[in-house]
């Protein structure tokens, strides 16, 4: 299999890119997978969905989808994609991308997401808000993804008309959103303080700065390959600088932690952590079955070694890639219908070892 048929993927009839921040080519990309900055924004036109009945929600949805399509973004347009016909293994796959989330794949009603050719803008309609419009990039790349999320915010607003108070700032369904409705997630991969048992203090630490921890998919999702989303907690009397700024100084305090403890555990071990490096490759390079939890245990140990040095063959892309194709949507997707659970897990494994076979 081709890297480009590997990458492949229709969702709604539309081609969605896997995304550039799986390219592991960002600043810190060793500890830090993805910057993700999203703003939540109503028009005054319509009530906030949580209030909306009958035909309006459908209303709502065509007024933004036209106000979408009219936008004057400084890149390509994005491509809008109604959630509402879409199939569900269609819509998981997005959430397995980080396009849209949980809450939108499974809600009922008229909906959409509009996704720049690139991947790395969507924007939810009709989710808790009217819009969320989400930036993603590989790395820790605050000014980048903030400046790019900026330029469409004001491509919208000039076809759009923000609910929004001089006292409060932009007004959302939920109180935790006002003021400037921007939430910066950051998702680092901590496998060096999870072994060394480490990480509750990232939790308490975290806490402490009103930044909330989070698993691998968001709020309410447990952590998955010991990846961690790490984003602020307050936007309501805080400034879009400020909120960057807070991010720009903690953040790094917990890449030099994650990078500390992966040096005392070659320092203290070296050959232990080699053989755990290798042994997990030899798993996937040999499995017959393969669980969704085992490939992201695996491929995190991997991952970890190809940025410590042990391994120099697999990309770095690769290994970021295969998180996402081997989620249980993206085995159903490329296998072109649902599967059971024991299928998944053997086609999981097959997969895999195609994959890196192409490379070792």
């Amino acid at each position: 299999m081709s890297e480009s048929e590997a990458l492949a993927l229709e969702v709604c009839g539309q081609p969605i890119g896997l995304g550039e921040w799986l390219s592991g080519a960002g600043p810190e990309s060793d500890i830090v997978m993805s910057t993700r900055v999203r703003l939540a924004r109503n028009v005054v036109e319509f009530p906030f969905p949580n209030r909306i009945e009958g035909d309006r929600q459908g209303d709502l949805e065509q007024f933004l989808r036209d106000g979408i399509a009219a936008a004057p973004f400084p890149d390509q347009a994005p491509s809008y994609l109604d959630l509402d016909q879409a199939p569900s293994l269609d819509r998981q796959c997005l959430v397995e991308r980080h396009l849209i989330s949980k809450d939108h794949a499974s809600a009922r009603g008229r909906r959409g997401v509009a996704i720049e050719p690139a991947a790395t803008l969507s924007i939810m309609v009709n989710e808790e808000d009217h819009l969320r419009l989400q930036v993603l990039r590989s790395g820790f790349l605050l000014d980048e993804a903030w400046a790019q999320i900026e330029a469409a915010d004001r491509a919208l607003e000039e076809k759009l008309n923000y609910a929004f108070s001089p006292e409060l700032g932009y007004l959302t369904s939920c109180p935790t959103n006002v003021g400037t409705g921007l939430r910066i997630s950051v998702m680092l991969h901590l496998p060096a303080l999870v072994m060394t048992k480490r990480i509750e203090k990232v939790f308490h630490a975290g806490t402490n700065v009103n930044l909330a921890v989070r698993g691998f998919y968001g709020e309410g999702t447990e952590a998955l390959g010991d990846f961690y989303q790490i984003s602020n907690q307050v936007t309501l009397g805080q400034s879009e600088l400020g909120i960057l700024q807070s991010m720009a100084e903690q953040v790094p305090l917990i890449i030099r932690y994650e990078r500390n403890m992966r040096e005392k555990l070659i320092t203290e071990n070296r050959l232990g952590l080699e053989d755990r490096v290798w042994r997990a490759l030899g798993l996937l390079e040999r499995a017959r079955l393969t669980t969704s939890q085992e490939a992201m245990g695996y491929l995190s140990v991997i991952r970890m070694g190809i940025h410590l040095g042990f391994l120099d063959s697999i990309p770095i892309s690769l290994v970021n890639e295969l998180f996402i194709q081997t989620q249980p949507g993206h085995l159903q997707k490329r296998a072109g219908e649902a599967l059971e659970t024991s299928v998944r897990d053997e086609l999981r494994a097959a997969y895999i070892r195609e994959r890196l076979a192409g490379v070792l």
